[in-house]
């Protein structure tokens, strides 16, 4: 029975985490042609949904590359402009 207890937690909890940052990736996914935060809301779902899936996870590291080399590219830019660039 204890084995059969383990196996319905770990199953239940997968679902809930696949349910809940599910749908907050999806209200993310939503807010890209809506009003709101979609930049912050994806990222979060990512999160959630990477505690139990490696395909969230791998996605959420792509997102963070993504969004490291643009803050570089404004920063290189915004200082080439005030070096009379």
């Amino acid at each position: 029975m204890n084995a059969t207890l383990r196996v319905t937690y770990k199953v239940a909890r997968r679902i809930a985490i696949g349910v809940t940052g599910g749908t907050i990736l999806l209200l993310g996914v939503i807010m890209l042609v809506t009003p709101g935060p979609a930049l912050i809301v994806i990222p979060v779902g990512l999160a959630i949904l990477g505690l139990e899936f490696a395909w969230a996870r791998l996605w959420l590291k792509r997102i963070r590359r993504r969004i490291s080399a643009g803050i570089s590219n404004n920063r290189a830019r915004e200082a080439e402009k005030y070096r009379g660039g």
